[in-house]
């Protein structure tokens, strides 16, 4: 009886209406896709054309087959009475990476379960063995402070500061990423590694082996694509607050950052600048001449970010024409509404190339053409007002099924009407991603958090696994965005610790909706959305003011260097934000490592996470170590405690 058979490079497996099809994909990497009653699909929801594989060799014997392709080999064993397909993935030195699990015998469990909805397509469950002492980096941006996800369990589906970016590296030496963007879960258990899609039509994950985690990063960038260069003005200061809510009002903040002689990159428009959601144009009472303002900002030096939503008021200008063309996302029962804030609205179904072409076109005429080249694309998850995912169908399935590329096909919308445009590297802000955004100029912020100090630290591991998730660009609100009053000195002292950390974040960007409100009315006296309290650099006190304005400086003194770590990320996938492990992986007190981080390869960033600290521990690996701020030099593989004062981050620059 012939269970496999091969394609070309590709090694296929057959037995009881399953049809399994590993093939080579990029170099030292394999796709594995299955099906159930029907051959496997190539659908390429984040994986690109899989490129050369010179080295790819299969081997097919009677009971058992395997397929190579560089460093990374895929064994296929029969396993069970019933002959079901175990696969197992090795390095060029034969040790073990991952493997599916057994069927268990009286457990009767299954490495890969399709369970069917009656006339439908199906669940799907798939398990790998655990493994002792391996160490899980990345899936994207989860609000806890946990760095190494190996015991937790994870949730498959983005939220307003959650994105899930299923790609993690592990410690063995291998990369995973899970190509589905149905709606599930993940399981990283000491026993066994669940994955689960609630909806979806296979089986489709795809593993690249290699000696550093450097390599992985390379393999998964060459696999769904490589950020575009970071423009200029993404290297220094971003300035924002919610919301400057007209156009004398924007114009007099930039003016006051160049009086006082500050480099400001990029200034914000925040959202409620239009008339309706989903006009997609400034409301002419506020910002009477959009092309002047930006000229002035310009001739500053400095570049405008327009927010964008997705949402399409019920009542707005474009809504009936989006709802007749079908280019909205639609609610599978009840009211078309996705989300009440300010009024009823829903999304715009960025899975549709006609709806985001619509939309696009709109925003060229109204910002672009204005002079506008960022974009802030928030609510990117989309930001349902219950999270019911199953409520939603987009053009391209169920939300259930394929809900998490939304994300990315927002940004795709955008990146590549600016392309066409004549924009060359555009890379816009978003609040959410999956796998294959960076390659649409994805920079990833962390969302409407919290100003606290915990969530603070969670930013930190937040930054660290977008990295290692192939997200290279990413930012955080500075100071968090919830609350935060300026004159409170606990919040002083957050922001100034923050602010700290931002000049070594990819982007350094200042944004926070602060207290009190500031009430806005129409000249009719209507009133409509507020803006937030002050959120300059000057309106923390005198205290704050040279600290922040020292950061400042120090980013813009850092800009050679922040160019030449966006080339590498550009060029290598390379994040970065690098957790300890990812730069010194043959060290293992770094794996744990997650209040501190590489900015590159040359600075060791210790950030100040508690409040009231004037010093912290800090782990210096192997070599020699010079403190960025007294010049002091420290000999590595041990902990120092470094001083941290108020005006001070523990930043140590490696020397050898």
């Amino acid at each position: 009886m012939n269970y496999f058979e091969q394609n070309g490079q590709e090694l296929i497996w057959r037995n009881r209406g399953e049809t399994l099809r590993i093939t080579p994909w990029g170099e030292d990497s394999l796709r594995v896709r299955a099906a159930l009653v029907g051959e496997v699909r190539d659908d390429r929801f984040a994986l690109l054309e899989p490129g050369g594989a010179p080295e790819a060799s299969v081997e097919i014997g009677e009971e058992t087959a395997s397929i190579r392709n560089g460093r990374l080999t895929a064994t296929i064993t029969m396993d069970g009475w019933h002959h079901y397909a175990r696969v197992t993935f090795t390095n060029q030195r034969g040790e073990v990476l991952l493997r599916e699990t057994a069927t268990g015998n009286a457990l009767a469990l299954r490495s890969r379960k399709f369970e069917p909805y009656l006339g439908g397509d199906f669940q799907l469950t798939a398990t790998f063995d655990g493994q002792d002492g391996e160490h899980i980096y990345g899936m994207g941006q989860y609000q806890e402070e946990i760095l190494d996800w190996k015991g937790c369990t994870l949730e498959l589906a983005h939220r307003n500061s959650q994105a899930s970016v299923p790609f993690y590296i592990s410690s063995l030496g291998y990369g995973f990423l899970w190509h589905n963007p149905a709606i599930g879960s993940v399981s990283f258990g000491a026993n066994r590694t669940t994955w689960r899609a609630e909806s979806t039509k296979q089986l489709d994950y795809w593993v690249t082996a290699g000696d550093t985690p450097a390599d992985i990063s390379r393999n998964y960038a060459l696999a769904t694509g490589f950020a575009p260069m970071m423009p200029e003005y993404g290297l220094g200061f971003w300035q924002c607050k919610l919301r400057y809510w007209n156009q004398e009002q924007l114009l007099e903040v930039a003016r006051e950052y160049k009086r006082r002689g500050l480099k400001v990159d990029v200034i914000v428009c925040d959202f409620f600048h239009w008339p309706k959601m989903g006009d997609y144009r400034f409301d002419p009472e506020f910002f009477p001449n959009p092309a002047a303002m930006v000229r002035e900002l310009n001739e500053m030096g400095i570049e405008l970010m327009v927010s964008v939503w997705p949402q399409v008021s019920l009542t707005g200008e474009n809504y009936d024409e989006m709802f007749q063309q079908g280019l909205l996302v639609r609610a599978e029962y009840g009211e078309q509404v996705g989300m009440r804030f300010v009024e009823d609205s829903m999304f715009y179904d960025a899975t549709n190339p006609r709806a985001r072409r619509y939309v696009w076109e709109k925003v060229k005429k109204n910002y672009f053409d204005a002079g506008v080249r960022i974009f802030w694309l928030d609510e990117a998850e989309p930001e349902y007002g219950t999270y019911d995912f199953k409520n939603y169908r987009y053009w391209l399935g169920s939300n259930q099924q394929i809900g998490n590329i939304y994300p990315q096909m927002y940004a795709r919308g955008f990146y590549e009407g600016m392309v066409e445009a004549g924009m060359e590297n555009p890379v816009n802000l978003l609040r959410c991603a999956w796998a294959g955004s960076q390659r649409y100029g994805a920079l990833v912020w962390s969302g409407d958090i919290m100003c606290r100090w915990e969530d603070f630290r969670r930013q930190v591991c937040a930054g660290l696994n977008m990295g290692c998730a192939g997200i290279p660009w990413w930012t955080t609100d500075i100071g968090g965005f919830h609350d935060g009053h300026p004159d409170d000195p606990g919040f002083r002292e957050l922001l100034i610790r923050w602010f700290q950390w931002g000049c070594y974040c990819p982007v350094m960007r200042l944004h926070g909706d602060r207290r009190p409100d500031e009430r806005v009315f129409r000249k009719d006296g209507t009133e409509v959305l507020s803006s937030g309290g002050p959120n300059e650099v000057w309106s923390y006190g005198e205290e704050a003011y040279p600290i922040l304005t020292k950061y400042m400086e120090r980013r813009e003194a850092l800009r050679p260097y922040v160019r030449e770590l966006m080339r590498e990320a550009h060029e290598n996938g390379t994040p970065l934000m690098r957790a300890m492990f990812y730069e010194f992986p043959e060290d293992p007190a770094c794996a744990a490592l997650k209040d501190q981080y590489m900015f590159g390869g040359r600075f060791l960033v210790a950030p100040v996470l508690y409040p009231g600290a004037r010093s912290r521990g800090v782990y210096l690996p192997a070599g020699l170590w010079k403190d960025v701020d007294t010049g002091a030099e420290y000999p590595g593989g041990r902990t120092v405690t470094a001083d941290a004062p108020l005006d001070r981050i523990p930043v140590f620059e490696r020397m050898a």
